[in-house]
């Protein structure tokens, strides 16, 4: 494709991506709503920032939630400086004080850890991971302890003193905009450093660092520039997270978060620009969704992991990039016939999977009131062993579509492949 072409398509993607972002909030009836699109937006950038490491580099990390959780607390430490009266800062730019703190942590420990990429830096950071949290439960006067630190959002002028005065981020429709701006911003300047030489050089040491070194390029500086520039992009993510929830706490430096934004990253796919936005929209969703209906969602999602990983190594954005290429050539109906009795086989084999999970976390948990689970709008006894069957039934013949919609299906041609 041409760069004209490219850039086309590129300006038509980011006109879509705010038409989308703008006329959102009309579609939108409830403040949880407008949070649950905030926290996607901010999550989206987390992503973005993580993949500069795992896509562009090749550095897997276990602790990239200390940016962000860092980038949170400067954040709160802002605004709790502001709501004393200590200064006066436009809390719209309080983003950009959340990446310099997710910044300057990852110069300052970003140089010794960068010396080795592979299994070293990621073993190396989630050392650095528990020892942040570790240090955060140790210093309550900093970190607020197990309760972590509250904040107004209000306590300082939005924009300038004198510019605005009646626009606040006090209503969630505000924090929405400002946090999707950011996003936006974010995105932009991440596809942006992707045209420069220094991501250039951080892909050739993430496919052979020898010939990198060879040819007069220091791979530890090429890792340790990238992680910095990451750990300023989480900043700010952490930062929106922030001003989104008015509370910074240690779990946002855990390892929790580190897994949910590789999770996020993976689900999504690494080898595309937009792949770690779908993946952090489709985990931050079934992250909020799920833990609503039932309390085994950990699992669900453990589950997807493995699923999209199996089923779909380039993750969603490269499984409907190959769809939309079998669409463009006339052969996704083809495709479908094909594969009809293993996406059946599929299907019929998570609803089994789900009703037993269901069932086994009822009756452990006794979720759903007393000896009761509901799944799908269905009141089911978790003792009762008709419930059991259906859940048998169900995985006996998911698997077994599986197993002859995998012998039935005609080798696919190479004009049919999507891979290449």
């Amino acid at each position: 494709m041409s760069p004209r072409a490219d850039g086309k398509r590129l300006l038509a993607c980011v006109a879509a991506g705010l038409a989308m972002l703008a006329l959102a909030p009309l579609c939108l009836g409830s403040g949880f709503q407008l949070g649950l699109m905030s926290q996607m937006c901010a999550m989206a950038l987390f992503a973005l920032s993580y993949n500069l490491l795992l896509g562009q580099t090749g550095m897997l990390s276990f602790g990239h939630a200390v940016y962000a959780g860092l980038g949170g607390y400067a954040v709160i430490h802002l605004l709790r400086g502001m709501d004393g009266g200590l200064f006066v800062f436009p809390t719209v730019l309080l983003p950009v004080a959340g990446g310099v703190a997710g910044a300057g942590f990852a110069a300052l420990i970003g140089y010794p850890t960068t010396r080795r990429g592979g299994t070293s830096f990621a073993m190396i950071s989630l050392a650095v991971g528990e020892l942040v949290h570790a240090a955060a439960g140790m210093l309550p006067d900093w970190f607020g302890g197990e309760g972590g630190l509250a904040a107004d959002r209000t306590a300082g002028p939005a924009f300038v003193v004198g510019l605005w005065p009646g626009w606040s981020l006090g209503p969630d429709l505000h924090v929405y905009y400002l946090t999707a701006a950011w996003t936006v911003a974010g995105a932009l300047a991440i596809h942006a450093l992707g045209r420069t030489p220094l991501l250039k050089l951080a892909n050739a040491v993430r496919d052979n660092p020898q010939r990198v070194a060879f040819i007069g390029y220091d791979p530890h500086r090429v890792r340790y520039l990238m992680l910095t520039l990451s750990g300023f992009f989480a900043g700010v993510a952490g930062g929106l997270m922030a001003l989104n929830l008015e509370i910074a706490s240690a779990d946002s430096l855990g390892a929790l978060r580190s897994g949910a934004v590789l999770l996020a990253v993976v689900v999504g796919g690494s080898g595309l620009f937009l792949g770690p936005v779908a993946g952090a929209v489709v985990v931050t969703f079934f992250s909020v969704e799920l833990s609503r209906h039932t309390g085994a969602w950990q699992l669900y999602l453990g589950l997807a992991f493995a699923a999209v990983v199996l089923a779909l190594p380039g993750g969603l954005a490269g499984g409907i990039r190959d769809a939309a290429r079998l669409v463009a050539r006339g052969e996704f109906a083809h495709w479908l016939r094909a594969r009809a009795g293993t996406i059946a086989g599929a299907l019929i084999g998570i609803a089994g999977l789900s009703l037993a999970i269901e069932l086994a976390y009822g009756r452990v948990h006794d979720a759903g009131g007393p000896g009761m689970v509901s799944w799908f709008g269905l009141a089911l006894d978790p003792s009762a062993p008709l419930p059991w069957s259906a859940a048998g039934v169900l995985s006996v013949l998911g698997a077994a579509g599986l197993f002859l919609g995998r012998d039935r299906r005609r080798p696919v041609p190479s004009s049919e492949r999507c891979d290449g």
